[in-house]
């Protein structure tokens, strides 16, 4: 099993017969070549989301959900994308002064750059990287990485490969949920599941900083405590204010409009609003029929 470069792309051509967003409250799923989301349920503690530990507790459990969607193994190999947890992997924005054009040399800068950012060992881990525009005016570009434990990857791909489908993208909620984003100025982008808060600051089309924490509760002040410093952020470093707050899974009612002085404004999509499970499904989905959303 190896994670590709796709791993922060979407594919093209050709459509794979399933998508699957993986969540520990089940599968949200859908037939990409006529998309209509759904939800397949999981039983309780199946999954427990880690980016050090195995994530799969009940192996059986997520083999009968996919069989539960797809009618189980086929002899045809049919396509399929399949996308994680943000917590079970780690997603940063490198800054390099100058990146090297050969892609041996490209990725030993870049597995030594987050060596000391990730929780396991990088030499054994699946990496894959996407430089960014370079910066008007210098040689200076951002490389987004996504690095995850090989073996948690592995366990996630195994019932889906059992039931005859070839994983051909494995992602990340964020990276695809990051289509959603419809806007040409800077964006924040936040998304709660269950406990693991994911935040990204856009510029555009780039992203600029990705941080996905574990909350010790899902409350209003939790969130603020990432949220506020992330504004302040984007002020220090980019000397401006970002636009807005683009957000999903927290519920509807709050009072974050005053308490980061900025417009928040609930994510959208084509196939309806994207809650905690799906941001990232309806994101991939978003990608391959084109149109974009309405800039709210």
């Amino acid at each position: 099993m190896a994670l590709r470069n796709s791993f922060l792309g979407l594919l093209q051509d050709p459509l794979p017969e399933y998508a699957f967003e993986i969540s520990e409250a089940g599968l949200a799923w859908a037939r990409p070549s006529s998309p209509q989301p759904a939800f397949q349920p999981l039983e309780p503690d199946t999954i427990a989301v880690s980016p050090l530990a195995d994530n799969v507790h009940k192996a059986d459990a997520l083999a009968d959900a996919v069989c539960a969607i797809t009618g189980g193994a086929s002899m045809k190999k049919r396509g399929a994308v399949l996308i994680l947890p943000d917590y079970c992997a780690r997603v940063s924005v490198l800054e390099f002064d100058n990146f090297p054009s050969d892609p041996k040399e490209q990725l030993s800068l870049v597995r030594f750059r987050m060596k000391k950012s990730v929780p396991f060992d990088v030499e054994s881990a699946a990496i894959s990287y996407q430089p960014q525009a370079a910066k008007a005016g210098t040689t200076a570009i951002d490389v987004v990485v996504v690095v995850a434990a090989l073996e948690i990857v592995a366990r996630y791909e195994a019932p889906f490969r059992a039931a005859g489908l070839h994983p051909g993208l494995v992602t990340t909620s964020l990276m695809a949920m990051t289509e959603l984003n419809p806007h040409p100025d800077i964006s924040v982008m936040a998304r709660l599941n269950g406990r693991a808060l994911t935040v990204a600051i856009m510029n555009g089309a780039s992203l600029k900083l990705v941080r996905c924490v574990e909350l010790p509760e899902t409350t209003a002040n939790e969130i603020l405590a990432v949220l506020l410093p992330t504004m302040a952020y984007v002020e220090d470093e980019m000397g401006t204010r970002a636009a807005r707050l683009l957000f999903c899974g927290f519920g509807e009612e709050n009072d974050w409009q005053s308490e980061l002085d900025v417009p928040v404004i609930p994510l959208q999509s084509r196939f309806g609003a994207p809650n905690q499970f799906n941001a990232g499904l309806l994101g991939y989905l978003q990608s391959i029929v084109g149109g974009g959303v309405k800039a709210a």
